[in-house]
């Protein structure tokens, strides 16, 4: 028998959030974000369930590109960072792929290849991540549309996870005065943008967390907003004991036994992509019955707080995240973003594609 630790993706979740997508931004086109596995939940596998509902499809490598077409995608792929290399403009142009370029070494390399590669232009709005400042814009768009290519426009957003963010506004205002005389279409909102602000929605909108059924605002959860939660990530009690008052439970002693008590011990640790972060009284879900991990998380084990599961026994089914419990609420015990956690939980643990 293998090793207990699984992650559940629910597909038909992924699909249902995507017409809350939809229905958000019903005259926009939608490109799925699936960069980073799809976001720990098997690119070709999120890939192939909305390869009839997408439009486009938004990763971060050729690479992650290829593994959408073998999935069976024949909808546009977009390089959200470029290439890295003029090399790779030749596996683009063979790949029928799309390209962001945000620098004008990139706009550079497009030079000589085929016309029919279609390009998004991306302006730095005030991230300052990514992008054309606002003064070398305009010379990086006519340079391409001279070649007679298909030139479209993008920026991206820095605050959306805080609703009501003035940020956003000015953002959105400066790049809709440096594209205003530009013709081609626009892509703007990310998932906060989707549900928060529909004056970004544009053209094109490209929702990411909200796809996996994760809420883009800090402090809210997916339900808050219809969305459907599409990873689940179980396993199982591998031993159950009581530890005396005063006992210490894990390395460094970090929880003592406040009484004797019952003690599980879970086969999912940071080697399966657990946080180590996560403190005590981080939730956990044993047998239905909400209770807490206790001590540091170790490579492969959790231990837990059995008190309110007096009768948990070897074997019984443990959640750490999934319907029930948000990963959002799991993230904020762990002091970092659920984003963090689907993208991590990937390391080692079976996969399971599910239907509900």
């Amino acid at each position: 028998m293998s090793r207990p630790a699984r992650v559940i993706v629910n597909t038909h979740a992924v699909q249902a959030n995507l017409d809350i997508v939809r229905a958000c931004a019903p005259h926009a086109k939608i490109m799925a974000i699936v960069k980073a596995d799809g976001y720990g939940h098997g690119i070709g596998r999120i890939a192939s369930a909305l390869s009839s509902h997408a439009d486009a499809f938004g990763v971060a490598s050729i690479e992650e590109a290829l593994r959408v077409r073998a999935a069976g995608v024949a909808a546009p792929i977009v390089l959200l960072e470029g290439p890295f290399a003029a090399e790779e403009i030749g596996d683009i142009a063979a790949n029928a792929l799309e390209t962001v370029v945000h620098t004008a070494e990139q706009v550079g390399w497009l030079e000589n290849a085929p016309v029919d590669v279609p390009v998004w232009v991306k302006i730095d709005s005030g991230m300052h991540r990514l992008g054309f400042d606002p003064a070398a814009a305009g010379a990086a768009i006519e340079s391409l549309r001279r070649s007679g290519r298909v030139v479209r426009l993008m920026t991206h957003l820095a605050s959306t996870h805080r609703e009501s963010d003035v940020s956003v506004s000015q953002q959105l205002a400066l790049f809709e005065q440096l594209i205003a005389d530009q013709p081609g279409e626009r892509s703007i909102a990310n998932s906060g943008a989707v549900l928060g602000w529909p004056q970004c929605h544009a053209d094109w909108v490209r929702p990411g967390i909200m796809l996996y059924g994760v809420s883009p605002f800090r402090g809210k959860r997916g339900i808050d907003h219809g969305l459907i939660p599409a990873m689940s990530v179980v396993s199982s009690l591998i031993a159950v004991r009581e530890v005396d008052a005063g006992g210490s439970v894990g390395y460094g002693k970090a929880y003592v036994c406040p009484e004797r008590m019952p003690v599980g011990v879970v086969a999912f640790g940071y080697g399966d992509g657990y946080p180590r972060a996560a403190a005590t009284a981080t939730p956990i879900i044993v047998n239905g019955v909400r209770t807490q991990v206790i001590g540091e998380a170790s490579m492969d084990m959790l231990t837990v707080d059995l008190r309110p599961v007096p009768l948990a026994r070897t074997g019984d089914p443990v959640m750490l995240w999934g319907p029930g419990l948000p990963v959002e609420e799991v993230a904020e015990s762990a002091g970092t973003i659920p984003y963090e956690l689907l993208c991590r939980v990937r390391m080692r643990a079976r996969y399971v594609e599910s239907a509900e």
